[in-house]
């Protein structure tokens, strides 16, 4: 399969030292310092508003989109400083993002999922078909939609196959990382279930750092697991060590549900 073209060789890994970020004069995160490693999951957890989503969105710079967004600090991804001088694009294709709620395009199930693969060059026909292909079973749904892809990816029935498509396009791209804010938040157990078994199979070739509000999901997926709250990043380690022998008092008050 024709391989997408990349101006740097990103690594799987992220590091961040003294990370702030404003918006306007709101200090939303403050002085965080962490390493993620690569292939595996990492679960970003605490209460709503406390920096999650704002600081997974530094990774494939998300954040300059919001006017008067300001961030100090260094993020690399591999050994490439993100914040340097790099492209947004080849940025962007190596760190994939899966927002909350599903957005695929209004076109063709095919047309999602090589959209990014089109974005970068490759357009023979064989190509995008065997990318596309990649990349709904690497998501769970050749199967279900190889007699559909012709068909508009509005038309797919349910949250469950509508986030998995999108989940599909991003993995079109062969990204390195794939930053995932809430992904399941609005879908059933089962749907959940199938999703989670899927970022399973993923983390043996992607990292793979996910938001979630659901601290059973958490211990269930992610094999690192950091806590957030206001703006801090409060206890951050091995998932098992954080549910059963949190150091931070903090910590222990929100995953026992005596939070405030």
């Amino acid at each position: 399969m024709k391989k997408i073209k990349t101006t740097y060789e990103y690594g799987q890994n992220i590091s961040v030292k003294n990370a702030n970020l404003w918006y306007g004069d709101f200090h939303a995160l403050k002085d965080i310092d962490v390493e993620i490693p690569g292939r595996q999951v990492t679960a970003f957890i605490g209460p709503s508003g406390c920096g999650k989503s704002t600081f997974l969105k530094c990774f494939n710079r998300m954040n300059d989109l919001v006017e008067g967004c300001k961030i100090e600090g260094k993020f690399y991804v591999g050994d490439i400083d993100i914040y340097g001088k790099v492209d947004i694009n080849q940025l962007r294709k190596n760190v994939g993002m899966v927002f909350q709620k599903p957005n695929p395009f209004p076109m063709s199930v095919f047309d999602n999922i090589a959209y990014g693969a089109r974005t970068f060059g490759i357009t023979k026909h064989a190509d995008l078909d065997e990318i596309v292909e990649k990349s709904l079973r690497q998501a769970a749904m050749w199967d279900e939609l190889k007699d559909r892809l012709g068909k508009s990816a509005l038309g797919l029935s349910g949250g469950q196959q509508k986030q998995r498509l999108c989940i599909a396009r991003s993995l079109a791209a062969n990204p390195k990382i794939l930053l995932m804010d809430e992904p399941m938040s609005a879908l059933d157990p089962i749907s959940t279930g199938k999703i989670e078994e899927l970022m399973e199979e993923l983390k043996k070739d992607i990292t793979i750092v996910i938001v979630t509000h659901n601290m059973q999901q958490a211990t269930r997926i992610a094999d690192k697991t950091a806590f957030f709250l206001l703006g801090e990043l409060v206890e951050y380690g091995n998932t098992d060590d954080i549910f059963t022998s949190p150091k931070d008092e903090r910590t222990e008050r929100y995953i026992t549900g005596r939070f405030g």
